[in-house]
């Protein structure tokens, strides 16, 4: 939401906010520009007929009251995703979607268009190298690029937020099951992505992970549109260094692993929809490190390394944790995981992780006891987690701290560390860690 503010303060819009909390970056960024409020907290009594629109953000409670004033006052109110799709309605949209690497994947795309000098629009939910912001809206670009969440869209309306974009190019990375807070069983999952299908653009094209078995059952669900499955590209790999081969052309990939390689496959399809040349696209990808947070490499020693990324999700789990020791085959992995969502966090759903960190030589999951008390969930146990993950010699911690001196205290020599979470671990500082285990 923060980014969004920026963008249209960018535009030249007048734009003011609420919030109940503000935490970095984004605090800064809004101070920067004049955009932080004085406090934080709802005050009705600012929404007034004066303004042109409210934005609502997906965190505000359907009875918060500055949204019940604007409604009162009449206010056009608008969700996030709606908002967005209001400033694109007359671009070209280019939507990624999916249950892991969709992330990645805009990221790529969007680094390849800004190396082709090609102006456009885009939202993506990392910070990106080159990139100010993670929203920009503007009038002259013909192309908005847009990281496709299938979450819900605001408290008042239940839409997930990719049916709100009507791409006219759509990829799709795979389905596994996320969300469970909000879709209870997979089938009702799996549907939200084959209603998404449906609303591409006629004449559009949808570009989709060809092994992937849902999306082999659905893809066809749209006969006005193109459809084209991807794999992996041609590519050498010679010890740890990976090439993008393009004709008799190599050249060097900093980003690793199989759902890489078929991220890169999959952005390079787009690339090519908007006329974008194999030899540009590689020429772009040679220099791309990766998004935030999306096996990101925090420190980096002469036999260790400490990599962060976003996994949560089983799949997202299994991915990351697999190529770490693919890359790394010579160095142990201890892998570190912190269950923090909602679907993570579900008893029910917790046996979706079975065998999602078998590759690791030590895993480690950490729950807090009170993100559970907060999102009102029953409680787990670490004997649940281990029982969910069903691998001998998992550490299981509700301590934060515990874990954390476990991880200093071990011998790093020929060791990787691979931190996995969609939150921090209850505030650790990631980079001093890193630095005192590769020093």
């Amino acid at each position: 939401m923060h980014n969004l503010a920026l963008a249209l303060h960018k535009k030249g819009y007048h734009v003011s906010g609420s919030d109940d909390e503000i935490f970095e970056p984004s605090k800064s960024r809004l101070e920067k520009y004049g955009l932080l409020p004085a406090e934080t907290g709802w005050f009705p009594d600012k929404v007034t007929g004066l303004l042109d629109a409210v934005i609502l953000g997906m965190h505000a409670k359907a009875d918060n009251p500055e949204l019940l004033m604007a409604k009162e006052l009449g206010v056009k109110i608008f969700s996030y995703p709606e908002f967005l799709f209001e400033q694109a309605k007359d671009k070209k949209r280019i939507v990624i979607a999916g249950s892991h690497g969709k992330t990645t994947i805009t990221a790529m795309i969007m680094h390849v268009l800004q190396h082709a000098g090609i102006d456009f629009d885009f939202m993506v939910g990392a910070q990106l190298d080159g990139f100010d912001v993670m929203v920009k809206i503007s009038e002259d670009a013909d192309l908005m690029i847009l990281e496709g969440d299938e979450y819900l869209t605001s408290p008042i309306d239940l839409r997930p937020k990719f049916h709100l974009y009507k791409p006219h190019i759509a990829l799709i990375t795979g389905i596994a099951w996320d969300h469970i807070n909000v879709f209870p069983t997979f089938d009702i999952y799996v549907d939200q992505f084959r209603q998404f299908i449906q609303m591409i653009e006629d004449d559009g094209l949808l570009t989709w992970y060809q092994n992937d078995e849902e999306l082999q059952g659905i893809s066809g669900s749209n006969s006005g549109i193109r459809t084209l499955p991807y794999n992996k590209p041609d590519y050498q790999k010679k010890g740890r260094n990976i090439n993008l081969v393009v004709g008799q052309d190599e050249y060097p990939l900093h980003v690793f692993g199989d759902h890489n390689l078929q991220n890169i496959a999959g952005a390079m399809e787009v690339c090519r929809e908007l006329g974008i040349s194999d030899q540009v696209f590689a020429e772009a990808m040679s220099s791309f490190m990766g998004a935030s947070k999306r096996l990101q490499l925090m420190g980096d020693g002469e036999d260790r390394s400490v990599y962060l990324d976003f996994a949560h999700a089983p799949s997202k789990l299994a991915a990351t944790v697999n190529a770490m020791k693919e890359h790394y085959p010579d160095r142990k992995l201890v892998a570190c995981m912190e269950l923090h969502t909602y679907s993570s966090l579900s008893e029910d759903f917790l046996k979706q992780y079975k065998g999602g960190m078998d590759a690791a030589d030590q895993a480690m999951v950490y729950f807090n006891p009170h993100a559970l008390s907060i999102k009102r969930l029953p409680e787990i146990t670490t004997e649940q987690v281990k029982e969910a993950f069903g691998l001998e010699g998992l550490l299981v911690y509700n301590d934060s701290s515990e874990m954390l001196s476990e991880l200093m205290d071990r011998d790093w020599k020929a060791s990787n560390l691979l931190l996995m979470s969609s939150g921090n671990f209850d505030g650790w500082d990631i980079p001093d860690i890193a630095a005192k285990i590769t020093s």
